[in-house]
């Protein structure tokens, strides 16, 4: 697997393609917006890692180019951790997924490969009833009306989505959220997080049908 790694800190580069390499990737780094436009024209990747703020150019430019040239690859977004308009934006240009530094290996690991299984399978998008997630173009729509999460939001959801059928123990949730959040999740605050999810999701959100608590131990969304 060929990862494009787009990132101008130089301890970061390095980090990151030790780990990358030690798990078996090949990595192409860029420091700027047109070393990687040219990289993503003359040479073919499986999943680009992109940070937002480049010496020179930006990582939105890099994903418009990345959509152009392979629209089927993955792409995730390295932002700082109380950024939550590139977030938005990253997602909005077709991101499938995001991730706050300062980020944990096992997590970049992790997300990369659900990124990547996604990607294997050919799955477009992401359904639960009449709500509906592209990983793609970061779309939310609940029978056909396109709805506006926040980022904490939309990564609430799209983790719930990928474990589908699972039930997700709160503690796995408050980990997926602290990477998003850049800060510890309290139990209190994972609460707010799902109440304000339902409000938007739900047709009965004191009701919930698509996302529901399973009673001791936390949350689950049907097959």
């Amino acid at each position: 697997m060929r990862v494009l790694l787009v990132e101008d800190d130089h301890a970061i580069v390095r980090a990151l393609t030790d780990l990358l390499e030690g798990e078996g990737f090949t990595v192409r780094s860029c420091a700027t917006q047109d070393g990687a436009c040219a990289a993503l024209a003359a040479e073919d990747f499986d999943i680009a890692l992109l940070d937002v703020t480049l010496a020179q150019g930006n990582g939105f430019a890099v994903c418009a180019a990345a959509r152009e040239a392979a629209p089927e690859m993955p792409v995730i977004f390295l932002t700082a951790s109380d950024d939550e308009f590139s977030t938005v934006a990253g997602l909005d240009l077709g991101a499938a997924d995001y991730i706050a530094k300062p980020f944990r290996a096992r997590e970049l690991l992790s997300r990369i490969r659900a990124a990547l299984r996604t990607r294997a399978s050919g799955v477009q998008e992401l359904v639960a009833g009449n709500l509906s997630l592209n990983p793609s173009s970061g779309q939310v729509r609940k029978a056909g009306r396109e709805l506006y999460l926040s980022a904490l939001e939309y990564r609430l959801l799209l983790f719930l989505l990928q474990n589908k059928g699972r039930i997700i123990t709160r503690d796995q949730l408050g980990d997926a959220l602290w990477e998003a959040a850049g800060e510890y999740v309290s139990d209190n605050a994972l609460n707010v997080y799902i109440r304000r999810l339902r409000e938007k999701i739900e047709d009965d959100p004191a009701n919930p049908v698509i996302v529901t608590t399973v009673r001791g131990v936390g949350y689950k969304v049907a097959e």
